[in-house]
């Protein structure tokens, strides 16, 4: 089959975006365990105002243009990750910088398709790339003539009766194809997708609290939450080694832990008593915050999926830290726990001011964590802001300016804390 890509020049064909130009939203998608499965990966003009799909697809295609430079692997770890196209991109030779072994092309339903696209989405098939098609909602003409090719039918969800969630899951499995639920915004909405067969769920829905009344914590996780309070109040290092000790499964998670290359320690830890030293407490109550965590019960859905968001929020905020406060470990460390902490509501299914309560945060974190204010609420919002991947943020702008950081070293800082989360998330699972 003849190369349907467009002969033109790359500078030709891309605008000459460079990370200055845009940020990066990474979103989850989890399979029917509530397993990582994929990202979505998205990458915005970082001008504020409303979202530009035009300069959206045009930073993609930049960022496809510099994989090297952008390091694919460094994003999404060892997972898939789906990029958005449209028909500029589908036909420009450029898409062929993306490795095809670890990317799903996602056909945006605004691409009007002809007999050049479908030769073209053939062609991209044969050559080993996985076909999504993106925001379906109806049985469309575009969707029809291009189904054939698609692995992945991605539906969205976003104000679609029950009933017709329902419909268009039989029709597209019938079809043969694998199902993708996105803008899931609730556990019911979960619930309904994966009854009617879905395979695979996108949304913040896992990362949304979901207050039980009477919840308990798992001794382990209260074992944990006493470590830290007890950390946060000077306790004898001695003191906090026997509380260690007193749960076997905590402490053989921490020596895992810190014995991961992710925790940059040199030398192998054998003991609690080493590891206490060696590491000091601030880098102990950023392991415990972590392993609240990995030790979740092992039942309750998105365990796993939260760590990763966790750890990617902490490792974030601290680095933000350390931008506008070069050497003030006080604050790195404090701006990590704000990150690791925000998500405890959705991880406990308990209120936040009652996770506040009992670990006896001190008020510049309680007041980030329950009303976003202070320097750490603002780097916490900026987190959050740049997590969603359905509308673009205008207080984006704003937010980097108060913290002093341009979307360039936002961009720099986004994809270091990528690395290191998918690190610390594949070193305790």
């Amino acid at each position: 089959m003849a190369n349907l890509a467009r002969d033109i020049p790359l500078e030709a064909a891309v605008p000459p975006y460079r990370a200055r130009d845009f940020f990066l939203a990474r979103q989850p998608i989890l399979d029917r365990r509530q397993e990582l499965f994929a990202y979505e990966l998205l990458f915005r003009a970082a001008a504020a105002g409303p979202a530009n799909v035009t300069n959206d697809l045009s930073a993609t295609a930049s960022v496809i243009a510099h994989a090297a430079e952008l390091g694919m692997s460094n994003v999404i770890g060892s997972s898939l990750g789906f990029i958005n196209v449209n028909a500029e991109v589908l036909l420009s030779d450029f898409i062929h910088f993306l490795p095809k072994d670890r990317v799903v092309l996602e056909i945006l339903e605004t691409v009007e398709v002809d007999e050049r696209i479908i030769a073209r989405v053939e062609e991209l098939a044969a050559a080993g790339f996985a076909i999504a098609l993106d925001d379906v909602v109806a049985e469309s003409p575009n969707v029809q003539k291009l189904l054939p090719l698609a692995d992945i039918i991605k539906v969205d969800i976003s104000g679609m009766s029950d009933e017709h969630v329902a419909s268009l899951g039989r029709k597209f499995k019938q079809a043969g194809k694998r199902l993708l639920a996105e803008k899931v915004e609730t556990q019911e909405q979960f619930q309904h997708c994966l009854d009617h067969e879905f395979d695979y769920f996108q949304g913040y829905y896992f990362a949304r609290p979901t207050i039980l009344a009477g919840r308990r914590l798992t001794p382990s996780q209260i074992a944990i939450m006493r470590l830290m309070t007890q950390l946060a109040s000077n306790a004898e290092l001695s003191a906090i080694e026997r509380g260690i000790k007193q749960d076997a499964s905590l402490g053989m998670s921490l020596l895992r832990l810190v014995n991961a290359p992710s925790a940059g320690v040199t030398e192998q830890i054998h003991s609690l008593g080493h590891a206490l030293k060696l590491l000091g407490r601030q880098q102990i109550h950023r392991w415990l915050q972590i392993l609240l965590y990995a030790e979740s019960d092992k039942s309750r859905c998105a365990a796993s999926p939260l760590l990763a968001l966790a750890t990617t929020r902490g490792r974030l905020l601290e680095l933000i830290a350390e931008t506008i406060r070069p050497g003030d470990t006080g604050m790195a460390g404090t701006a990590f726990t704000v990150g690791i902490l925000s998500l405890m509501d959705a991880l406990f299914g308990l209120p936040m001011e009652e996770i506040v309560r009992q670990l006896s945060v001190d008020d510049e974190v309680r007041h980030a964590l329950l009303d976003g204010s202070g320097i750490y609420g603002d780097m916490l919002r900026l987190a959050q802001c740049i997590e969603k991947i359905d509308n673009a943020c205008p207080q984006l702008t704003p937010l980097l300016d108060k913290l002093g950081i341009s979307s360039e070293q936002l961009y720099a800082l986004q994809v270091s804390a990528f690395e290191w989360s998918d690190a610390v998330s594949g070193g305790v699972n």
